[in-house]
């Protein structure tokens, strides 16, 4: 720490005037929008630094369980968003070898998709003006050595001195780099994400279908009675470059060529996807044994979202997981926050520091279990290694008998 502090006297005399807030939340997805929102419901202000022109609106869709849409109605949202997406109503497994269909449980309560570009707009519609400041990219942070609170450099120099600092980065996350947290891992499997726009509507109902052989694995679900979401994860190759990912035609034939023998209809759904909804991602986790043991807190600076718990998709957590952390942040800081009295400085830092306390305590285990439930999954699709399948396989049955119990979470009330 003492080599951070000198490093910001040595900069701090040649910047810009410093800009004082209370509550810098950095990155403006959808866990910074929802945490924003759930502060304002709460009768508190905060700042959001979003490094885009705009709201990040692109991305595809977000599987919305049982416990997202806990997290939504106590933001406020879940009415309007509810009105954008059809209800699911039943979950089939197919396996294409055989052609043979199992019934899968759903849950107990909702599922939809979600448009991201619905949720992001709908988290943000009701915030404050000029809460959302666009075109600011975080470059550093540290602690003031004088007040121990953050201080954040943007990229033009700027400076922000914060009494809580609330890091919403994602995956590549800046605060969590500053917390010391290890950075997610690659996995050895890649997603490809699109829509796929049915003029004269689908015949799909509110049916979410898994598509599996031993290697490749592809997921669809209705929006909307014209709009189907669709997910392919394969094993992850050398051509998909960084360049190659960009490429919509190049995405689309790779998902094409891993999906041999998959139904007619499916492979017509991915030829006849909308190019400009094309997404095609490596996958990053933390391991589980990380979240038990990383430092999520360091003086008033804290991470949520992905940039906490950066997950795989498997189990369709993170998102709704993200939307808990703004819920359970809001409670906790709010607790501490609405107390009126008369406090020094360092009593007023070790009230917050209390309340983010109480925020990593409650979400730290119910981010293991995710963590944990998902990394399993994902060993028993990992065909580098038949012990460790079967070993993902063997741990899933004995720890995980229900499967969708993870989606019966209550984050509580806000």
């Amino acid at each position: 720490m003492q080599e951070k502090e000198m490093d910001f006297e040595e900069r701090d005399a040649g910047m810009k005037v410093a800009e004082e807030q209370d509550i810098v939340i950095v990155g403006g997805g959808i866990c910074g929008l929802a945490t924003a929102l759930a502060l304002h419901r709460k009768g508190i202000k905060s700042v959001v630094l979003e490094k885009s022109e705009t709201l990040r609106t692109t991305g595809v869709g977000i599987i919305m369980q049982p416990n997202g849409w806990r997290a939504l109605d106590q933001l406020g949202v879940a009415s309007k968003l509810r009105e954008t997406a059809m209800d699911i109503s039943s979950r089939q497994l197919i396996m294409v070898d055989d052609g043979k269909r199992l019934e899968l449980p759903l849950g107990k309560g909702e599922l939809r998709c979600l448009k991201r570009q619905d949720l992001v707009e709908v988290l943000a519609e009701p915030l404050p003006v000029n809460t959302v400041h666009f075109g600011c990219k975080v470059l550093s942070i540290v602690l003031d050595p004088v007040t121990s609170y953050p201080v954040l450099q943007l990229h033009d120099g700027s400076i922000i001195r914060a009494k809580i600092v609330i890091g919403c980065d994602g995956v590549n996350s800046v605060i969590s780099k500053f917390l010391g947290m290890n950075p997610p891992k690659l996995f050895s499997r890649c997603a490809t994400r699109g829509f796929t726009w049915y003029e004269r509507g689908h015949d799909f109902s509110g049916v979410f279908r898994i598509h599996k052989t031993d290697n490749v694995q592809l997921g669809q679900l209705p929006v909307t009675d014209k709009l189907v979401y669709w997910f392919l994860t394969r094993s992850l190759t050398p051509q998909d470059s960084n360049a190659s990912k960009k490429d919509p035609a190049y995405t689309k034939e790779a998902s094409m060529e891993a999906m041999k023998g998959f139904p007619h209809e499916t492979v017509e759904m991915i030829k006849n996807s909308e190019d400009k909804s094309l997404y095609l991602t490596e996958l990053r986790y933390l391991p589980p044994w990380e979240l038990l043991r990383a430092k999520f807190r360091l003086g008033t600076v804290v991470v949520a979202g992905d940039a906490m718990h950066a997950m795989c998709p498997f189990i369709s957590q993170g998102g709704g997981a993200s939307l808990e952390d703004a819920v359970v942040l809001a409670r906790c800081l709010s607790e501490k926050i609405k107390i009126k009295m008369q406090t020094s400085r360092q009593e007023e830092k070790m009230m917050l520091e209390k309340a983010l306390d109480l925020y990593v305590r409650e979400r730290r285990m119910r981010l293991f279990w995710l963590s944990l439930q998902t990394y399993l999954i994902g060993m028993t699709l990992d065909n580098t290694s038949k012990v460790k399948k079967v070993l993902g396989i063997v741990s899933l049955i004995l720890i995980f008998r229900d499967q969708k119990s993870h989606t019966d979470y209550d984050c509580g009330r806000l």
